[in-house]
């Protein structure tokens, strides 16, 4: 998330990056829930002021956000979910698992780039190193580890304003659908902008428009 990490900083903002465990330079573990990446996330609160002004996750990240701030509601201000895996049902699960073990089966940039040609150069780079620098068996574990992927209940318990930024449902959104209306339904504090055209790489296919409305959200503060 390069290219967000350079327009927060533009916008006055203060940027942080987390690697979850079992990816970058995180610890690797035995224990890869949702419920344990959560956990992570919560004590990565600022020491001083001990809540964050606003937390962006992408996929199991959003995941994970979402779990942390319905556990505790005091770690983030606001939450901005990029295409969250909310709920991975069975298909989802296998297109995502089939994309995993097709990046780690062969990481040559010559792939990536075939694969997203829309890419900036340095997005193809920085994919390679991400794939090189995490775990494969961190990777497996996450699917094998949570069979039921569903963190709809938490959801429904957020108490922050919560925005999520989808990526097109015709190109494979992981929250499109009867899930996602009942999701945006059970929570008032839950609103929803697709970013057309792009996959759910939103941050990479369509760079300009994700953080277009990422500043326009935190920018609602």
């Amino acid at each position: 998330m390069w290219r967000l990490g350079v327009a927060l900083a533009d916008a006055g903002w203060q940027a942080t990056a987390v690697d979850l465990r079992g990816h970058g330079d995180a610890p690797r573990a035995l224990d890869y829930t949702i419920e344990a990446f959560a956990a992570d996330l919560v004590h990565t609160r600022p020491r001083k002021k001990g809540t964050w002004d606003a937390v962006i996750g992408h996929s199991l990240g959003g995941a994970a956000g979402t779990v942390a701030s319905a556990d505790e509601p005091g770690w983030t201000r606001r939450l901005v979910l990029l295409d969250p895996a909310i709920v991975l049902q069975s298909k989802e699960a296998r297109i995502v698992r089939r994309s995993q073990k097709r990046a780690f089966a062969d990481n040559r940039i010559e792939r990536v780039r075939k694969e997203n040609p829309s890419w900036h150069p340095q997005d193809h780079e920085l994919k390679i190193d991400a794939v090189a620098r995490s775990s494969a068996w961190a990777v497996e574990q996450v699917s094998v580890q949570n069979p039921h992927w569903d963190v709809r209940e938490q959801a429904a318990r957020l108490t922050v304003p919560t925005a999520i930024i989808a990526s097109d449902p015709k190109a494979g959104s992981l929250f499109q659908g009867r899930l996602a209306d009942e999701v945006l339904a059970g929570n008032p504090l839950i609103t929803r902008s697709i970013v057309p055209g792009s996959s759910h790489s939103l941050h990479r296919d369509r760079p300009l428009q994700t953080i277009e409305r990422i500043l326009e959200v935190l920018a609602g503060d």
